[in-house]
């Protein structure tokens, strides 16, 4: 496995260890570099991080002492600790610079690097981008915000190995010197403010993915969101767009077919993914890979098979003739929005979560299709209001995902469509988007 390099810091601290902290914490360990660890609430009698001990990681856990810092010149933080954290602010202050891993990876990865990000469809784009050069028997892999950490997955490439990641606006605002050959921005909406603070920031963090770009790279962006339109100006990569709404450049859709430029690729009729987002998503696939060279016939094939990802509107299963269809990665409005736009049958809209201080009016001129309305969580009744002001009569607020499934089928006729679409955070009652898509899941299984 290849190590750092001509790395220029000797004196690392890993802020948290998780998946990327203890990859980065490995990787800087093997390459040679004096490793702290400062974990809150990491057991050090654990074997993963006796592992890290034995390789001579210097391990505190149990709080923040700013004494971690001491003879640091550089600092991996997990990307989900804010930068209010003790820690991490007094590192800015003594101009430490302040990165996460996927800023590792850069210093390893040698070949084609596809980075894609946006506020919602990263993983079903990264997946696509994936599975197409793949198709076409091209060295691919898969990694960042999707389960692979960045540069646990660099140290395995070559220079002829084309690494597709999915990037969030944590991983991107630590970033310094990434730089990918072809960056993809899907959309830009108002999430994670309870992180970032202002919509401003949050914009920042995410235009960061091709802030180091140059006239030798590209930009793939969505030609329809006026927000990334305002970042353009600053860009200096080559800009290839793609769009539902205009024709003629980049990717783009007529009702028959979708193109790149002049050039047909597809019937939109033998497409498996459906929705409005979903077709956004594959615009910005074909797009990125038509830059890097893959054939029409392995983007083809690769459209006509693949179903969805987990989490992301997957079809779940037909039962009694009734539609379910699992959406738990739907963490803001927007993302339930294009659930909502997928269908024409009648929905019955399982919803709620975390409450980030968000309202949910923007979801009611969306809500037409919605018969009912089944809500939990930490929003249950502001979504519960948000429904009736919406004109739907049918709510009913539950406590778990069994009694949700549950009185979603009771309320159901025979087409329905049951759809998990929380439009919210899964924090409040669940560990991950994940572990709430399972059990809804499994909660339509035992139906």
């Amino acid at each position: 496995m290849k190590t750092l390099k001509n790395f220029p810091y000797q004196h690392v601290l890993v802020l948290g260890l998780a998946k990327s902290g203890t990859a980065a914490a490995e990787l800087l360990l093997d390459s040679g570099v004096e490793v702290r660890i400062n974990d809150l609430k990491a057991d050090k009698e654990t074997a993963e991080v006796q592992a890290l001990i034995n390789k001579g990681a210097d391990v505190v856990t149990g709080g923040h002492p700013l004494s971690v810092l001491d003879d640091i010149d550089y600092l991996v933080k997990n990307p989900g600790i804010p930068y209010e954290n003790p820690i991490i602010a007094e590192a800015v202050e003594r101009k430490i610079p302040v990165v996460t891993e996927v800023e590792l990876a850069s210093f390893l990865h040698e070949g084609p690097l596809v980075a894609v990000t946006g506020s919602n469809g990263k993983t079903t784009t990264t997946t696509l981008i994936h599975e197409m050069i793949k198709a076409d028997q091209q060295a691919v892999a898969l990694a960042g915000n999707i389960g692979h950490v960045s540069c646990e997955v660099a140290r395995t490439t070559d220079d002829k190995e084309t690494m597709v990641t999915e990037l969030s606006s944590f991983q991107l605002l630590g970033t310094e010197r990434f730089r990918p050959d072809i960056s993809v921005w899907l959309n830009l909406y108002e999430a994670h403010l309870d992180y970032h603070h202002t919509l401003e920031n949050y914009h920042r963090a995410k235009a960061k993915i091709a802030a180091n770009q140059t006239a030798e790279d590209t930009l793939v962006y969505n030609a329809d969101d006026k927000k990334i339109e305002q970042f353009l100006p600053d860009v200096k990569a080559k800009l290839v767009p793609f769009s539902i709404e205009k024709k003629g450049q980049g990717a783009w859709a007529d009702e028959a077919f979708i193109y790149f430029n002049e050039e047909p690729i597809m019937k939109k009729h033998d497409i498996v993914l459906v929705g409005e987002q979903n077709l956004q998503n594959i615009l910005a696939a074909v797009a990125a890979v038509k830059v890097n060279g893959i054939k029409n016939e392995a983007i083809v094939e690769v459209l006509k098979s693949f179903a969805g990802v987990k989490h992301r509107l997957q079809f779940v299963t037909k039962k009694n003739e009734r539609l379910f269809y699992n959406d738990s990665k739907a963490t803001n409005i927007l993302a339930t929005t294009y659930a909502l736009k997928s269908f024409e049958n009648p929905v019955i809209l399982l919803a709620g979560g975390l409450d980030r201080g968000t309202t949910f009016e923007s979801l009611i001129p969306h809500l037409d299709s919605v018969k009912a309305m089944v809500v939990f969580g930490e929003t249950a009744d502001i979504l519960s209001d948000t429904a009736r002001e919406a004109g739907i009569e049918d709510v009913i607020k539950v406590e778990t995902m069994n009694e949700a499934v549950n009185e979603a089928y009771d309320r159901s006729d025979e087409e329905d469509v049951i759809l998990l679409s929380p439009a919210c955070a899964s924090w409040d009652q669940y560990r991950t988007f994940e572990e709430r898509g399972n059990m809804f899941i499994e909660a339509v299984h035992k139906l």
